[in-house]
Formats: C-alpha cells, sequence, structure tokens
C-alpha cells in the first residue's frame, strides 16, 4: 500500500525531487519579451543545465514560447541541446578552446571570438570541413572577464568581417553591474562607439543587454536580448529605482517525502553535533531524504522551514548528506509518504529561493545551480498561470 502511495503522484526512484513548472517557464517569457520590440530577437541562456532546471527538458518549451536563440557555456552544452533534437542557433557564450572550434562547426553551433588564436582555429576547422564557423565577437567593455579590448576592437571586427571563411553572425558585450545606471551608462558610451563604427551589415545581431539589462535599459543600442536569471522566475540585482515584475513566478519546488517519524522528549538532541535539543514534552519528528550531497547547504541547518499543506515546520538539527528532519509537533496528522515542500509553493505560502539565497548571504543563481547533483527532475504544468 506505502510503495503504491509513493508511486503514484511522482515517478522516480527517489522519495525526494525538483519540480519544474512548464506553464511558469511559458509566462515568464510572455512577461519578458513585452519588454522588447517584436523586431527584436531574443536569446534564452540555458547554460549551467538551464540554471539546474534542465536544459533539454526546457527548450522545447522556450522553442514554443518564441525563443529565437539559446546561450550556453561551452560546447559540450551545445552538443548536448543538438542531440536532443534541437534546432534553433545556439552560441557559446563563454570562451571556447581551439581544439573543439571544429566539433562545434561540425554541429553547428555558433562560438564567442576574441583573438587571432580563435580566427586561426575557424581557418584551420573551414580548410577541413568545408564549413564556415559561425561566430559572435565577444568585445569587453568593462567586465574584464573575456572579449576583445574596446581599443582595438573596431579594427578587430573589420578585419574579421572581411574573412571569407568565417560567417560573422554578431557582436556582443556583457553589463557587469547592470544594478548601477552610472557604470551601465558609462559602459554603453563604449559600445556604441564600437557599434556604430561597425561594417555595414543589417543581418548582424547586436546584443548587450542580459535580464536586468533588458528591465533597466530600454535606450541600449542592440537587437537581440540575452535573458537568463529572469527566465527561471528569479530577480536579478536592480537599481532602487527599478521594480522586478512581481507576476514572474518561480519555476522551481523542491520536495520530498516523510520516510520517518518519530516522538522525542524534552532534552533529547537531534542529528549529527546536536546543535539543536528538543524543548518540549514531547516534539514529533520528520525525516526526508534530501541533504548537502543533493544541493541543500548544510549551512542552512536550523534557518529554514517545510511546508506541509500550507503549514510551516521548521527544519531541526544539522542537514546530512543524505537527510534531514523537520519539527512537525503542530501538524495534526502527519504521515510517513507525506509531502514536505522545502522550496516553492504549498497551498498559499511559498518559500522562495531569494529566501536562501539571503540566509547563504549569496545570489539567488546559485541556489538551483546547486540543486541539480542527485535530486530527479519532475516536469509539470499542475496550475494555470494567467
Amino acid at each position: 500500500m506505502m510503495s503504491n502511495l509513493r508511486s503514484g503522484f511522482v515517478h522516480t526512484r527517489r522519495d525526494a525531487w525538483v519540480e519544474i513548472n512548464l506553464s511558469c517557464i511559458e509566462h515568464n517569457i510572455r512577461i519578458l519579451k513585452s519588454l522588447i520590440s517584436e523586431q527584436d530577437k531574443f536569446l534564452a541562456v540555458i547554460k549551467a543545465d538551464a540554471y539546474g532546471h534542465g536544459a533539454t527538458m526546457l527548450a522545447p518549451t522556450l522553442e514554443a514560447s518564441g525563443v529565437d536563440m539559446f546561450g550556453v557555456a561551452s560546447v559540450d552544452e551545445g552538443i548536448q541541446l543538438r542531440n536532443s533534437g534541437i534546432k534553433k542557433p545556439i552560441l557559446v557564450l563563454g570562451a571556447v578552446p581551439i581544439w573543439s572550434v571544429e566539433a562545434a562547426v561540425q554541429n553547428c553551433i555558433q562560438i564567442s571570438v576574441f583573438s587571432k588564436e580563435h580566427i586561426d582555429a575557424c581557418r584551420n576547422a573551414y580548410k577541413k570541413l568545408k564549413i564556415k564557423p559561425q561566430i559572435h565577437i565577444k568585445v569587453d567593455t568593462g567586465m574584464h572577464r573575456i572579449g576583445i579590448p574596446c581599443d582595438i576592437a573596431i579594427n578587430f571586427i573589420k578585419s574579421v568581417a572581411e574573412l571569407d571563411f568565417i560567417l560573422l553572425e554578431g557582436v556582443f558585450t556583457h553589463l557587469p553591474c547592470a544594478e548601477d545606471k552610472n557604470i551601465s551608462y558609462e559602459q554603453n558610451k563604449k559600445w556604441l562607439n564600437i557599434i556604430d563604427n561597425l561594417p555595414d551589415n543589417k543581418n548582424l545581431l547586436i546584443h548587450i543587454l542580459n535580464t536586468a539589462g533588458l528591465i533597466s535599459y530600454k535606450d541600449f543600442k542592440c537587437n537581440m536580448v540575452r535573458a537568463g536569471i529572469g527566465i527561471y522566475g528569479l530577480a536579478p540585482a536592480l537599481d532602487n529605482d527599478v521594480k522586478f515584475d512581481s507576476n514572474i513566478k518561480q519555476v522551481m519546488s523542491v520536495k520530498g517525502r516523510i520516510v520517518h517519524i518519530q516522538e522525542l522528549t524534552a532534552g533529547e538532541g537531534v542529528s549529527y553535533g546536536y546543535k539543536y535539543i528538543t524543548d518540549k514534552k514531547t516534539t514529533k519528528i520528520a525525516t526526508i531524504p534530501i541533504g548537502y550531497a543533493d544541493g541543500v547547504s548544510r549551512r542552512l541547518s536550523n534557518k529554514i522551514y517545510g511546508l506541509i499543506n500550507g503549514v510551516k515546520v521548521p527544519q531541526i538539527g544539522n542537514i546530512t548528506m543524505d537527510q534531514m528532519m523537520f519539527d512537525i509537533t503542530d501538524i495534526n496528522q502527519a504521515n510517513v509518504g507525506d509531502v514536505i515542500t522545502i522550496l516553492g509553493k504549498d497551498e498559499d505560502e511559498m518559500i522562495t529561493i531569494d529566501s536562501w539565497a539571503e540566509k547563504l548571504n549569496t545570489i539567488n543563481y546559485e541556489i538551483p545551480c546547486r540543486l541539480r547533483v542527485r535530486l530527479p527532475r519532475v516536469y509539470t504544468r499542475d496550475f494555470p498561470v494567467k
């Protein structure tokens, strides 16, 4: 009977999983696309396995939602998408090793270029494959991570545009401090100086704006935006006078089924190191099989809560490698097999990814990226999003 209960709702071989709401993805794309013109292209950043949400599973929904292009971090990520049947253009946003340029060309994956060595590798790939590499030139206007320096960018772009063995598809840069308007407008001056001196190519993709940028800077010159964190329903850092649309929905939930319930008397220690001691006459404790090996930081121990039927239950004791415990004393009825939500919505209550990030003194990007290791992904459309 218990086996049927546990397998009836979610078909995994664990009593714990990450839930991804595809309706929220579609909803968020609609909102983000409403902020740009119909002529502008929309690149969805799905690097790092779509920020832990599952790139190959999300890509078809993103395609159906009107995304024009995908951004990844490596050639391997791009090939994974190609092997899953994705046909839309894919751009590697990061530095591509010289030895992997050929693989990118073979799989029709566009690459970022910012050095003579990249050009030489493209020439060699063309000689061997008789296929022109598709490239975007990355310009460093202030991020100082990768890119061709501003002072030589114009000449570099013009020289590449004249090469007959390369297809120059775009030119782009990145905003390191989109939340700071003073820095970003100074950076935009450098960007405009380059863009206004580009070769006359109406088909060239020009992109500078990430999620924070497309929300904040309507006047920056580009014809494609690169949205990442906003797709997943999470807010980037923004200037104080810029508001993130509260209608955007968090896509990810994390849930586990109770595998054990016990009652302890006052004065009993819970978990490693006894960092939590029971202080009630009777404390009812529920265990779920999620731990720090699944990406839930041990530093969240005794700081977070779960939801059972919309009721908050505190997490107690140190989070262990594979399991964590909750005080469910105030829950009238709870049984082995019941679900505890540790991220996401349960009835009228919501546990946000941002709340965990704040407790860990980190950014919200990091939380879903951590939750990639062992937890199976379950894709739902479990409630309508208008």
